[in-house]
């Protein structure tokens, strides 16, 4: 790149984004936008996205009963994350 040519707007937003090192993180955060396609109505409305902590999701269950089905289906939960993301950059699901 030399100095004066001209870039768009989003190329060099993305550029600093990744000198930051926040690209990652921030990759993590749009999984709250996507929660509720990625698990359906019925799912989102007994969960809630608690918190993002070392790559993996924290996510807020309204009853025990519904912990356990989320905890079994957690793999599948994964690869939609990672598929509709199109990133690896959550790692884990726990489900509290």
């Amino acid at each position: 790149m030399t100095q004066g040519s001209p870039q768009s707007l989003g190329s060099v937003i993305d550029a600093l984004v990744r000198q930051l090192g926040i690209h990652t993180k921030l990759k993590q955060y749009d999984i709250v936008d996507v929660w509720g396609s990625i698990v359906g109505a019925q799912i989102a409305s007994v969960t809630s996205i608690d918190k993002i902590e070392k790559n993996v999701l924290v996510v807020k269950v309204t009853a025990a009963p519904w912990r356990t089905e989320l905890t079994f289906r957690k793999s599948e939960i994964l690869d939609k994350i990672h598929t509709a993301m199109n990133s690896d950059a959550i790692k884990d699901i726990r489900f509290r």
